[in-house]
């Protein structure tokens, strides 16, 4: 017999089937408290009609909305686009659908934690890399649901991150390895007035190594510039125009590293030569730049931070809601040994 297509709701089936809408929800979702039999009948009933249960309809049923909302201060830059990446892989066969919210301006952030405009729509909430302040940490509690920070940390909040302080630490390194005594960096500040901890926590890095190795920490030989390749460029023009330069700069990213580089390159000075560079991030242009970095799995942690919503959405309270991930020196061309006299 060819099988009936009918449309029907879930009240309808929980008629035919005469039993409550709470059974026949929990007998197609394979939910506890029904029994074999009562099972099997709704289910060959069902797929005697050719009913198919509505996401939402079982979502709402069972209290969930089964979504996830990603809030991201951008979409199409190389880091956030990868944690985006890593997220959505990390939540692929689930039964989570992903909202995403771009605040790419001061204003649109400030305006999503004023507004909230997930509450009520999302069973939990990633933040990429977002730096915010006590009072929007006070209103993300208000909603009542899952808060996972990717690419930092929030409070007690589950998060997934690395260790920046560790990365700036592993970039210097490489440095005075390689016999450098004149080390600078070109640390990096944002677009928003409240403060990104990673540049802080590179430049503890930084510093500390300097110290370690009993080199002085010269304040000229640090500059601050925005955060991408112009940033690069403007900071390693000022630190050539020092009386006395230095022989090997950290970069606090990539991004900051390729301005450096061809700041370098349009003013003669040979790299590694006579000037050594490193990044951090190992970005995936940064072997076309032959850049000496120290990589950190940015898809990963998105990957990471999926699972982690996925778990706790599922568990409840995981063991281990704090993950920090390792980073590595990737060698390339651009870190020698200083040079023997500067000209």
């Amino acid at each position: 017999m060819t099988k009936r297509a009918v449309a029907l709701n879930m009240a309808d089936l929980a008629e035919r089937a005469g039993v409550s809408i709470a059974t026949v929800s929990r007998a197609l979702s394979g939910a506890p408290g029904v029994s074999e039999e009562t099972r099997r009948k709704i289910r060959l009933l069902a797929d005697d009609l050719s009913y198919a249960v509505s996401p939402d309809a079982a979502r709402l049923a069972r209290g969930s909305s089964g979504r996830v909302a990603v809030v991201t201060p951008d979409v199409s830059h190389w880091f956030y686009a990868a944690m985006l990446d890593g997220i959505v892989t990390g939540l692929r066969g689930t039964d989570l659908d992903v909202l995403l919210y771009e605040v790419k301006q001061e204003r649109e952030r400030r305006r999503f934690f004023s507004e909230l405009p997930a509450r009520r729509q999302v069973d939990a909430l990633i933040l990429v890399a977002l730096p915010i302040s006590d009072d929007e940490r006070r209103r993300l509690d208000l909603m009542g649901v899952t808060v996972v920070m990717a690419g930092g940390t929030l409070g007690d909040h589950p998060h997934v991150r690395i260790d920046d302080v560790e990365a700036g630490r592993q970039a210097t390194a490489q440095l005075v390895r390689a016999g450098h005594t004149r080390i600078a960096m070109i640390n990096s500040t944002g677009t928003w007035s409240l403060e990104y901890a990673a540049p802080g926590a590179r430049l503890r890095g930084f510093t500390g190594v300097l110290e370690e190795a009993g080199l002085e920490v010269r304040p000229e030989l640090v500059v601050h510039r925005h955060w991408g390749s112009h940033g690069g460029v403007e900071g390693m023009s000022e630190l050539l125009s020092l009386p006395e330069p230095p022989t090997g700069v950290v970069a606090f990213s990539d991004e900051v590293a390729f301005g450096a580089l061809r700041t370098l390159r349009r003013a003669g000075v040979a790299v590694p030569y006579t000037m050594s560079v490193v990044g951090i991030d190992d970005h995936h242009l940064a072997d076309m730049f032959d850049l000496t970095t120290v990589r950190q799995p940015v898809t990963q942690q998105g990957k990471v931070a999926g699972q982690l919503v996925h778990q706790i959405l599922q568990k409840g309270d995981i063991r281990s809601p704090h993950v920090t991930l390792p980073t590595q020196v990737v060698a390339r061309g651009t870190i020698g040994p200083p040079p023997g006299v500067r000209t």
